[in-house]
């Protein structure tokens, strides 16, 4: 896999640096995930109705190496810093400020291994009069801007059923390690210690296109707008004849001109007014009654069918039970059947696949988020601790670790 050979040591909880460790893991990479003692990551006990460890860490923690340390203690992290001339890249979530408290910062993992890159994920970013700010996601799609046009015009703003603003910021931490990690494999001077700075706000931001640009050139503040996107018609969900719903998007001048004619209405499709954005935005509120009505009248298979076959861009408002039975997730390995013991007994549970698609060069789910410790004895053994010394460090009196809340 393209990562063979790489070794990256995962710190903190929650899902911002899992995520981005879990890439690396996904593509061959051997991710070492610190857990702390008696209670490990959080997301062990999210989403849990039963069994010992929720589906939402065995997918974020899929292909990691579980070792119980507490870094608040003397012990945990000098076994850290023994970690740390074997490691390639460094992920942590930690309130800026506090590695460094405990003797773990930047400048001491550059001693430790000169070539080693760290990734910092925080709330506020490692800068800035914010910085020490306690930030979680909520909070980062909220001073991102994302919550702000999230939701219908007439009630208070909504969310993203995903953790966005930590799952973005995830893909930027391992997107910026690998940049330096390549501009080190090809000769490229790094500046010392490398460190790759992401806010979780700043994720979220970047996803916004012009959102200040238009309200500097245009004095446009973007307004909660439902399921519609300013200036972008027609683009919606659409209720078809058996209960089910449809996205359509036929905001630009070819496919909208075919949508046209799917729908019956050739005569739309050869009005001139309707071939710019705005003409078509003028007119949003009668082409969406007009594909309403269409919709209406035939079922979601009827409906996906013509459009697909007039080559409109449209898809299934699907469910979760809709998505592990399509044909297409499963022809392209999005669907995986994993056993993993629920309360004492094996159960085959279905797993999301790796993206992105190398082909030739492809991720590979090993295995599942491990249990808590698996990988202690393994991982520390190799460092010189005695099998009392591992049993020590994991059986240690649990400690608060300060993630970024």
């Amino acid at each position: 896999m393209p990562l063979d050979g790489i070794r990256v040591l995962e710190l903190g909880n929650f899902i911002a640096a899992p995520f981005a460790a879990r890439i690396f893991g996904d593509f061959g990479a051997e991710v070492i995930k610190v857990e702390k003692p008696g209670t490990g990551d959080e997301l062990r006990d999210w989403r849990k109705p039963r069994g010992e460890t929720s589906m939402l860490f065995r997918t974020l923690g899929r292909n990691k190496k579980s070792i119980v340390l507490d870094l608040r203690s003397e012990a945990g992290r000098e076994a850290i810093k023994r970690l740390l001339p074997s490691v390639d890249v460094v992920i942590e979530n930690f309130r800026p400020g506090t590695i460094e408290k405990w003797g773990l910062g930047p400048k001491v993992m550059h001693e430790a291994n000169p070539d080693l890159v760290l990734v910092r994920i925080s709330g506020y970013g490692q800068t800035g009069p914010y910085m020490k700010r306690a930030g979680f996601g909520s909070a980062a799609e909220s001073f991102g801007g994302l919550r702000y046009i999230t939701g219908d015009a007439d009630r208070p703003a909504a969310r993203s059923a995903a953790s966005m603003g930590d799952t973005v910021a995830g893909l930027y931490g391992a997107l910026g390690a690998l940049m330096l990690m390549l501009q080190r494999a090809r000769g490229g001077a790094t500046k010392a210690p490398a460190v790759v700075d992401i806010g979780l706000y700043e994720g979220i931001f970047s996803l916004l296109d012009s959102l200040v640009p238009d309200y500097d050139a245009y004095g446009m503040v973007r307004k909660r707008s439902g399921g519609t996107l300013p200036g972008v018609v027609p683009m919606g969900a659409y209720p078809c004849a058996d209960g089910l719903e449809i996205v359509i998007g036929g905001n630009s001048a070819s496919v909208f001109a075919r949508l046209m004619v799917a729908i019956g209405r050739p005569d739309l499709a050869e009005d001139e007014s309707l071939e710019s954005a705005q003409g078509r935005t003028a007119r949003e509120d009668e082409l969406n009654s007009l594909i309403t009505a269409w919709t209406r009248s035939h079922t979601l298979a009827e409906a996906q069918a013509a459009l697909d076959d007039a080559g409109v861009p449209a898809g299934p408002v699907y469910d979760a039970p809709s998505i592990a039975e399509d044909p297409h997730y499963r022809e392209r390995g999005m669907i995986e059947e994993h056993d993993v013991v629920i309360d004492g007994a094996p159960e085959t549970v279905r797993f999301p696949g790796i993206v992105p698609k190398l082909p030739g060069h492809e991720g590979k789910t090993r295995w599942v988020g491990p249990e808590l410790g698996e990988h202690s004895a393994e991982v520390l053994s190799e460092l010189g601790y005695s099998p009392d010394e591992i049993a020590a460090l994991s059986d240690a009196q649990p400690t608060e670790n300060a993630v970024n809340a």
